[in-house]
């Protein structure tokens, strides 16, 4: 199942059950994360959603994506879409 998202696009692998980003904002790039990776990236987002100052994460814990406030917000609305495809493996 592909998403194409604000922030993210990826495929979902219901048989693996893991999720592979393709890109963030602009950047291409393989990425597999698994329902826990990603619950705990969505709540790290949410409990920060308030904060007035920009965020970064990173890729292969080396290459820094800047995140603004409006794209954290669009991001955590990327990930609950993610969140709905392990759900519905179920």
């Amino acid at each position: 199942m592909f998403l194409s998202g604000k922030i993210i696009s990826g495929e979902f692998d219901g048989n693996a059950n893991e999720f592979s980003i393709q890109k963030i904002k602009h950047l291409t790039t393989q990425t597999t994360i698994n329902e826990k990776q990603l619950e705990r990236l969505y709540h790290y987002l949410k409990n920060h959603q308030k904060d007035t100052e920009d965020h970064v994460i990173t890729l292969y814990d080396q290459l820094p994506i800047r995140l603004s406030q409006e794209e954290m917000n669009l991001l955590v609305d990327d990930l609950e879409k993610v969140q709905e495809m392990y759900l519905d493996t179920f």
